[in-house]
């Protein structure tokens, strides 16, 4: 109810109603951005981006729809402008580096357990945040909206402007080829 109250102020042109949108929604948007870019720096320009985007089109959202899709849509649009930009290759293909996956795994680490676990756990978040980062960026996308920001098929298929069986599709293939990749890391570790 919150966030309706303070997307109505907004509409009215109240801005300080942003502040309460940016504190519910910062967290989530940073790290989904985060996931799309692999860089602290353009996700956090971004980030802001968007909220600047949202300043200026809130009057055109559509209140009988969900804003943290519409939200999430703003920032994925912005997101792939700037990937296409900086990367003309097909964003079906990665490419990225070591600093990358681990500003993305450093935060999985359990920090309430002993020494042995946090490590154990340090080191799978490890190797699965290397293994999401060799995925495309549309099934790692698929991922950090169902898997890390929680959303629903219906709501992810909004963001992605995409019919819910390509959404369904893209998760499947996306944990079909993660589950590959860390069954081929674990045999290796295993030799």
């Amino acid at each position: 109810m919150e966030i309706e109250a303070a997307v109505s102020q907004l509409r009215r042109g109240d801005l300080g109603a942003l502040s309460t949108l940016i504190a519910r929604y910062q967290n989530r948007l940073y790290r989904y951005l985060l996931r799309l870019v692999r860089q602290p720096a353009q996700a956090e320009d971004l980030f802001q981006q968007t909220w600047l985007r949202v300043a200026e089109k809130i009057r055109s959202y559509d209140p009988s729809r969900n804003f943290e899709a519409w939200l999430f849509t703003l920032a994925r649009n912005l997101a792939f402008d700037h990937l296409r930009r900086i990367r003309p290759q097909s964003l079906d293909h990665s490419v990225g580096d070591e600093s990358d996956r681990n500003a993305v795994a450093s935060p999985l680490a359990d920090s309430g357990a002993g020494p042995f676990d946090r490590l154990l756990a340090h080191e799978r978040a490890t190797l699965l945040a290397s293994a999401i980062e060799k995925l495309p960026v549309t099934y790692r996308e698929v991922l950090s909206l169902r898997f890390e920001e929680e959303m629903k098929l219906e709501e992810i298929a909004t963001v992605l402007s995409a019919p819910l069986s390509t959404v369904k599709s893209r998760i499947q293939r996306s944990l079909e080829q993660l589950r590959g990749m860390l069954d081929t890391g674990s045999a290796e570790v295993r030799k």
